[in-house]
């Protein structure tokens, strides 16, 4: 079986770009998945390992993972047609992590873009940031995809994991699927508004430019309001251009929205067609994120469920790698 599979990192509270370029399109795979195999067909988890790479305060972390967990069903992932997880829960990840290690060279490790640019003027770096490419790895692994989509910042840790898996059913026997690496159709890809060349980031300390999920309108008005656009006031200010990244930003999340810019002539009209189009897509997500956050156990039982499903689902994987490397 062919299996969608997609892991989110709880460094911060999940954004508006998080739900138009991720949770919305799990939840279109759970839809198109749903007469191939449920939950089984579809895997979407928290990576929390991957959280401990950088220091984290555990309750916030703590915090953190219990807001995710509970805005992936909010915002319409189903566990039964999509198995939902914690990554701590199933040992599998980190144990086929460290066989990986043993299978990976530092020089590949070395030329990782994301370890450079995250350590970089960082008087010291965790070890789990240098080797959360094998961990990277082991999560794809151990579900046996036969194809990863992946955007152009995680594209170099599939092929490094593409790279493992090829060498390691070359030494020691075939164990794991060579993924083929697929990027996905363009989706909405939302910037900061105070910087609109950079993506919006859940883990970013000044949120002024950072829509969250659970933002309330009033504070979704203040800062449209305040986004960054440029001097241009002629009658074809509003329009997308290479050399206005501010307007252009906001022209995309109106029509990721379901908004539409017709008409629209002025900055002020089209931050307040963006409010009104960003509003409308959280409210009915925040109403379902208040009925299940008075019910926390059933969001726990959900994520505990689906858990164990991964470890029945990776214990096969695991101890065929195991005994391939003679332990």
């Amino acid at each position: 079986m062919d299996r969608n599979l997609s892991l989110i990192t709880p460094t911060g509270r999940l954004t508006l770009g998080n739900h138009l370029g991720a949770l919305r399109r799990f939840v279109e795979a759970q839809d198109a998945a749903q007469d191939k195999g449920g939950p089984d067909a579809c895997f979407f988890g928290l990576s929390d390992l991957h959280a401990l790479t950088t220091p984290q305060d555990p309750p916030v972390l703590k915090a953190t993972i219990t807001e995710m967990a509970t805005l992936f069903l909010a915002a319409g992932l189903d566990p039964s047609r999509a198995t939902l997880f914690r990554h701590s829960q199933v040992p599998a990840h980190r144990e086929l992590a460290y066989l990986l290690e043993c299978t990976a060279y530092t020089g590949e490790l070395n030329r990782m873009i994301q370890f450079k640019q995250k350590g970089r003027g960082v008087p010291s770096t965790r070890v789990s940031l240098y080797t959360y490419p094998a961990l990277m790895a082991a999560d794809i692994l151990l579900y046996r995809p036969s194809v990863v989509p992946v955007g152009d910042d995680q594209r170099q840790h599939v092929e490094l994991t593409r790279d493992l898996a090829i060498r390691f059913n070359h030494s020691y026997g075939v164990v794991f699927t060579v993924p083929e690496v697929r990027t996905p159709a363009a989706g909405a890809r939302v910037m900061d508004l105070q910087t609109p060349t950079a993506k919006m980031s859940k883990s970013i300390e000044n949120d002024a430019g950072v829509i969250r999920l659970l933002d309330t309108p009033e504070m979704v008005r203040r800062k449209v309001a305040r986004a960054v656009t440029d001097s241009d006031t002629g009658p074809d200010a509003v329009r997308v251009a290479e050399d206005k990244p501010g307007v252009t930003n906001l022209l995309d999340i109106l029509a990721a929205c379901g908004g539409t810019a017709d008409g629209i002539t002025t900055y002020g009209a089209l931050k307040s067609g963006v409010t009104d189009a960003v509003v409308a897509v959280l409210q009915p997500l925040q109403k379902s994120y208040a009925e299940l956050a008075a019910d926390p156990s059933y969001v726990e039982s959900v994520f505990a469920a689906g858990s164990a499903r991964c470890r029945e689902v990776t214990a096969s994987v695991l101890a065929d790698a195991t005994a391939a490397m003679g332990l």
